[in-house]
Formats: structure tokens, C-alpha cells, sequence
């Protein structure tokens, strides 16, 4: 069974009528481009996305719309992450997003879809997951791969540290994290894939690159495991010396008390840790100051045309950089693509910058 997204909204008769998101990312807008075209003039030609988090929600970006993106009523400042239910307003034009299980190959292809009005009580019956013999095969190494991302000083561009990132190729499952980690949920094995990307990076990438400091992720399933600690512990017996940062994903960051203890038996290892994601969809300020990471990376979609984003978009980063030094932490952009988008973090305050003006992921192969 596959998670079948749809965002319903009400038709001029009262009858509920669903749009079926048949693949991510998915785009919406004015403009006939869009996978879903709304017809309203409150709405950008481009005016949002929705994708999937790695984390295994979705996730909504605005794209820096006119009217704006909502998630039950409550402005979208970057994106926001979604659950069933939620009201999801581009502009004026409101949907609930719902969700049901469906067999894979009744899935329609985008360009078959139209407005299509949704029976009530619909019961399918359940398969097996595809791939899964090729998912085994996957973490037993079988097109296994990973990669590194420099990350740089952002005023002299000398690089401090690179960030682990899995990678696959194996012909029968997709190749990037995000899909991948999708196909992992279907099978309750999110963790299984996050041992496996790590385990590859810390054995192939980890040796090539000396004294720098090494970001390693961990989904946030695992954030608080101790199985994740007991590897955290193997790691630092095996590489006493190797400088860590330990990046916890912004839907983990939910319990100060977890986090406090968390930030205790990581010192006690001596392994920094970074809150990902920061700065969009819920910005955890109350557990930055109770309990501040030593960098605080900031979400892509902040950083995206910043040097030509609204003076209030502008303004809202500029104060959480402050927010964050003010700490006693590192801020660092993620996503930095062009010059002007590195100025602008600069005068920001940013210390740190990484993105593909500074230095795309190298493949390990390529090292």
C-alpha cells in the first residue's frame, strides 16, 4: 500500500472535490506549468511547492508569493512541515489536506488526473512494499554510496568542515535520500537507512579529508535511541580524535528535557551538535535558549534569493541570526548558490555558509 495525498476543497455545489497529488515535489500556482493550477487571481504564477521532508512528512514551501501561503492560518515564513488535516490556504484558496492507502499501480499519472470527486469509506486491500529485497540489498552495501559538502567560512571561504550525505545506486531503487528515506518508511526501516548512509560515510569519507570537522546526520527517529548513542560511542572509540557535529532535525527538536540530556551525553563524548533545519516552519526559539547547540543551520528555503527577498523576509532572518548569537551559537546558511545571496549572508551575521557556490556534494567515488 502507498500513502495517497490529496488536498480537498469544496466545490460551488457544497460537494467535497479532491486534487491527487500523484508525485513530489509538487508545484502550484496560476501558471498552466504548475502540477496544480489554480485559477485565481489571489494566487502567484508560481506560488508554492509541496515536497517531502526527510523526515518523512511533507512539506510546504512558499515561493515567495504575494498573498502568501498558510498552514491553518498561520503564515508560512519559508516552509512549513504538514500533517493529515491540516488547512493549507494558497492565497484565498483553501484545501484540507487528507490522505489515503492505495494500491500502487491505481495510482493515475498526473497528466490522466483531473478533478476527481473521491467515493467515502473506500477500502482497498493491502500488498506487500516493492524493492524490498532490493532495500536489503542496499544496506548490505549493494549500491551503497554517500558524499561530502565543504562547508566553508563565509568571509574567507576557507573550509572548516564538510557534511555526510547518503547516496545510492542501485538500478532498481531510487537515488536520492529523500525518496529513498520514503520507500524506508513504507517499511518501518527509516533507522536501518540512516545506520547504513552513516556507517558508509564514516568508513569511505570520513579517512579522506584529515583534521576537519566531520556534520553527521541522524533521523529524527533515532535522535534520542540509545542505539544512536551506542554508535555515537563506537565512533568516538574508534576516532578519538575525530573533530563530530552531530545535526538534529528540526521535527525532533519537540522535548527540552529530551534535548538537555541529549546535549549531556553528547559533551560527555565530546560531540557538538547543530539544530538543521532552523529558521522555517517552527523555528524551536524556546529550545535554542534553553538549550543552545553549538551551530544552528538554516534552512535552504531562508536562504534562497535572500539578497532579493521582501524586506520583512529579510528582516525576520536577520533578527533570528541575532537570536542565535545571541546563544552563544554558530549560524550557518545552508543553500547558498550565488555571490549575492553569500553578501547578504554576511551582513546578516552568518559565520558559516554552504551550498553550491562554495562546493557541491563530492561523490565518494570521486574524492
Amino acid at each position: 500500500m502507498e500513502k495517497q495525498w490529496t488536498l480537498e476543497s469544496s466545490g460551488a455545489d457544497g460537494a467535497h472535490v479532491d486534487f491527487v497529488i500523484t508525485h513530489l515535489p509538487c508545484r502550484i500556482g496560476r501558471s498552466k506549468e504548475n502540477d496544480l493550477v489554480i485559477a485565481n487571481l489571489g494566487l502567484s504564477r508560481s506560488h508554492a511547492i509541496i515536497a517531502r521532508d526527510i523526515s518523512g512528512q511533507l512539506r510546504v514551501s512558499d515561493e515567495n508569493s504575494t498573498n502568501g501561503t498558510f498552514v491553518n492560518r498561520r503564515r508560512v515564513e519559508g516552509y512549513s512541515l504538514l500533517k493529515e488535516n491540516d488547512v493549507v490556504h494558497f492565497g484565498a484558496a483553501e484545501f484540507k489536506l487528507r490522505a489515503r492507502l492505495v494500491e500502487q499501480n491505481s495510482v493515475l499519472a498526473f497528466d490522466q488526473m483531473h478533478t476527481t470527486i473521491m467515493p467515502a469509506g473506500m477500502v482497498l486491500p493491502e500488498h506487500f512494499v516493492p524493492n524490498e529485497a532490493e532495500f536489503d540489498e542496499l544496506l548490505l552495501g549493494h549500491g551503497l554510496s554517500g558524499a561530502a559538502q565543504p562547508i566553508v567560512d563565509a568571509k574567507t571561504r576557507q573550509m572548516v568542515g564538510y557534511e555526510l550525505l547518503g547516496r545510492a545506486t542501485h538500478p532498481q531503487l531510487p537515488t536520492t535520500p529523500i525518496e529513498l528515506f520514503g520507500l524506508a518508511e513504507a517499511m518501518d526501516r527509516e533507522l536501518d537507512l540512516s545506520h547504513a548512509f552513516r556507517d558508509f560515510g564514516i568508513a569511505r569519507i570520513v579517512p579522506r579529508f584529515g583534521n576537519h570537522t566531520v556534520f553527521i546526520n541522524a533521523h529524527p527517529k533515532e535522535t534520542f535511541t540509545e542505539s544512536f548513542l551506542a554508535s555515537l560511542e563506537r565512533l568516538r572509540s574508534s576516532s578519538p580524535k575525530l573533530s563530530i557535529v552531530v545535526e538534529i532535525h528540526e521535527s525532533a527538536v519537540t522535548d527540552t528535557e529530551k534535548l538537555r540530556e541529549l546535549a549531556y551525553r553528547l559533551t560527555q563524548l565530546d560531540i557538538r551538535f547543530a539544530y538543521d533545519d532552523f529558521g522555517a516552519g517552527q523555528a524551536r526559539l524556546l529550545e535554542l535558549a534553553d538549550v543552545p547547540a553549538h551551530f544552528v543551520k538554516f534552512d535552504i528555503s531562508m536562504i534562497r534569493g535572500l539578497h532579493k527577498a521582501s524586506p520583512r523576509k529579510r528582516q525576520i532572518v536577520r533578527d533570528l541570526v541575532q537570536l542565535v548569537l545571541a546563544a552563544g551559537s554558530v549560524p550557518l546558511a545552508e543553500g547558498v548558490e550565488d555571490e549575492e545571496e553569500a553578501q547578504s549572508c554576511i551582513e546578516m551575521g552568518f559565520q558559516l555558509i554552504q551550498g553550491f557556490l562554495t562546493g557541491r556534494p563530492i561523490p565518494a567515488d570521486a574524492l
